[in-house]
């Protein structure tokens, strides 16, 4: 990290018009699992996920029943950090901060006008643009020729626009919508601003870590690095990026559009949230996920097995009069998630000591003469424990 005591490391929240599904969680979930890591490496860390308050998609969604955009946003932001407390998401796995776009329109608004100022971009008819042709290396992040990209990208064609891929930093609005005063009049941010502003005021200019779905890495993360670093006179916006791959539900990607969804907060009803937890950590965070009620089930009874394990181990040292030793997260779990987040491999870790438990646990039940075999029960339970703590299993 920049800072050896205090790493920074931002990640892309939700945009709060709806419930979100649990394709949403995944990266809350691993992430979290990272943000505990470099919070026991470093001893410190600066976390922070965004709140996009100001969309589209919210103000259609007051629009139709006819509320303010916050009535919109309060609720289902309160909604999010519900279901992400209830998946684990909180104290050492949670953010530390947790800014809202709506609360940073003076930092947006300085920004656009440093990219204007330095020639990024342009005011035309009420909009700001980011000009993607005064910065050389737009396409580095997603590894894309920008020709390429425009031919791919639903680009909007409008007649203010100097270059087609050009994209909106300010746009107006009308009476009808939710605007802030700006020198270009009436209107309210676009939406790659909005993470830019918030991390530059909360992290500062050049972060350590950025992290979100790899649905997101164009182009809203590209325009993110662009802007970023064309308004911080080139410095670097991100120095290492982390994508987690998308869950699929009935073969196809988990997304509204598609619906084919599951919602969180009717999932943790009717199943234990940490098996809900488990199943999104079992598989390496870059690749896809297939979500299925067996993959559920599966977790449920994984999970079910290791808190039977503990739960004898420590009656067994009730019984005794002796508790499970202190014990740090195992090394092989620590080096599993050293290794780019690998939480699959952790998790074996954590079965095959569960494992080991058992079998040690059988042997004494069946031999009670066995006390010499006790200490190393209890440092195997210990171990467990500690492993589950880490990936927040308990």
């Amino acid at each position: 990290p920049l800072d050896p005591a205090c790493p920074t490391m931002y990640v892309c929240g939700p945009t709060v018009y709806n419930y979100v599904h649990i394709g949403n969680a995944r990266g809350p979930v691993v992430f979290g699992v990272l943000a505990a890591l470099l919070r026991r490496r470093f001893g410190g860390l600066r976390y922070a996920r965004n709140i996009t308050d100001v969309d589209d998609k919210i103000n259609a969604a007051a629009g139709e029943l006819g509320v303010p955009i916050a009535a919109i946003t309060d609720k289902y932001a309160a909604a999010y950090r519900a279901d992400m407390a209830a998946l684990g998401v909180d104290g050492d796995f949670a953010p530390d901060i947790e800014p809202a776009a709506t609360a940073h329109m003076p930092q947006m608004i300085a920004m656009i006008q440093r990219l204007i100022e330095g020639g990024h971009a342009y005011a035309a008819e009420g909009h700001v643009l980011f000009a993607v042709d005064r910065y050389p290396g737009y396409g580095k992040l997603s590894r894309r020729d920008p020709e390429d990209m425009l031919a791919g990208a639903r680009v909007e064609v409008a007649p203010y626009k100097r270059n087609p891929g050009d994209f909106v930093l300010w746009k107006p609005s009308s009476d009808a919508l939710p605007g802030w005063d700006s020198p270009w009049g009436h209107g309210r941010p676009g939406w790659h601003i909005e993470c830019s502003a918030m991390a530059e005021a909360h992290l500062g200019p050049t972060i350590d870590i950025h992290a979100g779905g790899v649905d997101l890495q164009f182009p809203h993360h590209e325009n993110e690095v662009a802007q970023s670093e064309c308004a911080h006179g080139g410095a670097p916006f991100a120095r290492w990026w982390l994508h987690n791959g998308m869950l699929n539900f009935g073969g196809a990607k988990m997304a509204k559009s598609v619906g084919n969804i599951q919602r969180v907060h009717e999932l943790v009803r009717a199943h234990p949230p940490e098996a809900l937890r488990y199943a999104l950590l079992s598989a390496h965070y870059r690749q896809p996920l297939e979500w299925s009620d067996a993959l559920i089930e599966q977790s449920v009874r994984t999970l079910d097995r290791l808190y039977g394990t503990l739960r004898d181990v420590e009656a067994i040292a009730a019984a005794s009069g002796v508790a499970l030793p202190p014990n740090p997260s195992p090394d092989e779990i620590e080096a599993a998630l050293d290794d780019d987040l690998n939480t699959p491999a952790a998790l074996a870790v954590i079965a095959r000591i569960a494992s080991d438990a058992r079998a040690l646990r059988n042997a004494l039940v069946h031999d009670s003469a066995k006390t010499d075999a006790l200490p190393q029960l209890l440092s195997l339970a210990s171990q467990l424990r500690a492993g589950g703590v880490a990936l927040g299993l308990l």
